[in-house]
């Protein structure tokens, strides 16, 4: 009898063990899980931008509508901030975001700062030189193809093409 009852307390045992092992390691899964979680509880980007400029509001509403939660901070001292983040002064933009340990400088479209965010590469960031016709918030039709380069240790390269 009192075997049985040492049985049943270990099995309860390793069943709560179970249930909490359940708790730390699948509930964090669906935190990150595409769809489990608004916008608003992803952690934010924040889009740093000259004050008065709405081609960089352009940009952040569409990367917002496309799920990216981003804030916008008015700043007068850009070129610090893309200096302490890395961005190579020929990439350099009229805004810079900081989301997901990258910068992200410019223009550069959704699909673009997405990947970036999935795959996770070794590089500092990515960046759409000049402002491009339409690019997100800049307005108008692009005549080719972007070139979204990727910059960090590994100096600057082709990151995509939008």
């Amino acid at each position: 009898m009192v075997d049985e009852q040492v049985k049943a307390k270990a099995r309860d045992g390793v069943a709560q063990m179970l249930k909490t092992l359940m708790k730390l390691t699948v509930g964090p899964a669906l935190l990150l899980a595409p769809g489990t979680v608004s916008a608003a509880d992803r952690p934010p980007g924040v889009m740093y931008k000259n004050p008065g400029c709405e081609c960089c509001d352009g940009h952040a509403e569409a990367l917002r509508r496309a799920g990216i939660n981003l804030r916008v901070v008015e700043s007068e001292k850009l070129a610090s901030l893309k200096e302490r983040a890395g961005v190579p002064a020929e990439l350099q933009g009229c805004h810079t975001i900081l989301i997901g340990g990258y910068a992200v400088e410019g223009h550069v479209p959704v699909a673009a700062v997405k990947r970036l965010l999935v795959q996770k590469p070794a590089v500092r960031g990515i960046a759409l030189p000049g402002m491009p016709a339409g690019s997100p918030g800049m307005g108008g039709a692009n005549a080719a193809p972007f070139k979204v380069m990727s910059f960090g240790a590994q100096g600057t390269q082709l990151f995509a093409v939008e």
